[in-house]
């Protein structure tokens, strides 16, 4: 399949993928450029795409790792600069922003997924994925109503241990 085919593919999925990369950043610019990352590294590896699986979910997964590998790649940027290691020399790249508040609430939400139980933890990571519900009892050897249950309480466990870590006021709330 020519790259031109196989990027037509993707149509159906403009909207979403935007709309999840835009979720992922916060950042208008950001999102747009996570959104072009994403479908070259898809053009790249389209060898690795199974065709019959879910390209949706393959698409939101490269978008979702291509996020959390380049906010490693600035956490440690970011920790050479703050600890000045002698004999390394960073280049600028562009305009730095403060991600700061991203990242406090990448860290406190990954703690609180760390925290749920296995049970509720792996379909959440799923469904988070991109992953239908119908795919992840498959995937799990579940029925859909136990996948759908065991998702809504792990959202509803997060959304308890943040609040309780913020005392009942959204970070925005608390940084204001």
């Amino acid at each position: 399949m020519t790259p031109t085919t196989f990027g037509q593919l993707f149509q159906p999925y403009t909207f979403t993928l935007k709309a999840f990369a835009l979720k992922l950043t916060r950042d208008k610019v950001d999102a747009d450029d996570l959104y072009q990352d994403t479908l070259c590294k898809a053009i790249r590896y389209q060898h690795q795409y199974q065709p019959k699986t879910n390209l949706q979910a393959w698409l939101m997964t490269i978008m979702r790792n291509t996020f959390i590998n380049e906010w490693r790649r600035r956490r440690r940027y970011l920790q050479i600069q703050q600890h000045g290691v002698p004999g390394v020399t960073l280049a600028a790249s562009g305009i730095e922003k403060n991600n700061g508040e991203q990242s406090l609430v990448m860290q406190e939400l990954t703690q609180a997924i760390d925290l749920l139980e296995e049970g509720q933890r792996q379909p959440f990571l799923l469904a988070y994925q991109g992953y239908k519900y119908e795919e992840i009892a498959v995937e799990m050897n579940l029925p859909v109503g136990t996948i759908k249950s065991r998702i809504h309480q792990a959202r509803k466990a997060l959304k308890k241990k943040l609040k309780s870590w913020y005392n009942g006021h959204s970070l925005q709330e608390i940084l204001d």
